[in-house]
């Protein structure tokens, strides 16, 4: 064989191996990219779940996370209470729209579940469900219905089906 046709059917073999690899090395590469920003918009809802969960810790005086509704509160502490409440439905509300999935398995699935818990844990309280109407509105049409079920279906209680 000249070098003609060894270089011939060098470029065979780079066109029949190297092309396949290529594209297999893109689409893995893309699908790195993916996850990885899937992990970290992920991360970023955990950590402002973090954050607002300090500001839980920060107003003790209002029963916030209390399964009976309070009965006595002063009207700067049910507008501060409402306000931590709107913030917790943002929050809610950027979690469905970011990590909501109706597969059952997976990472994905995972992830979506722990805000789920989120979610019924919060529902179980009679005064956020108290005002979930009212802290609903002007929100995603597709995250007020599920908020909606899940404040129906057992009254939220996080061991509910």
């Amino acid at each position: 064989m000249d070098w003609m046709q060894r270089w011939e059917l060098a470029s065979y073999v780079v066109t029949a191996l190297g092309l396949p690899l290529a594209v297999i090395t893109f689409i893995y590469q893309q699908r790195r990219e993916r996850d990885n920003e899937d992990e970290e918009a992920y991360q970023m809802l955990s950590d402002a779940y973090i954050d607002f969960l300090k500001i839980v810790l920060a107003n003790p005086d209002l029963p916030l996370r209390e399964t009976a509704a309070p009965q006595h509160l002063s009207d700067e502490q049910e507008r501060r209470m409402h306000i931590i409440y709107q913030m917790l439905i943002s929050l809610f509300e950027r979690a469905y729209l970011v990590a909501w999935t109706d597969e059952t398995e997976g990472l994905a699935a995972r992830r979506w579940a722990s805000w789920d818990d989120y979610m019924r844990e919060w529902l179980a309280c009679d005064a956020f469900r108290n005002q979930l109407m009212t802290l609903l509105r002007g929100e995603d049409p597709a995250f007020a219905r599920h908020m909606m079920r899940l404040a129906e279906a057992g009254r939220g209680h996080p061991l509910d089906p």
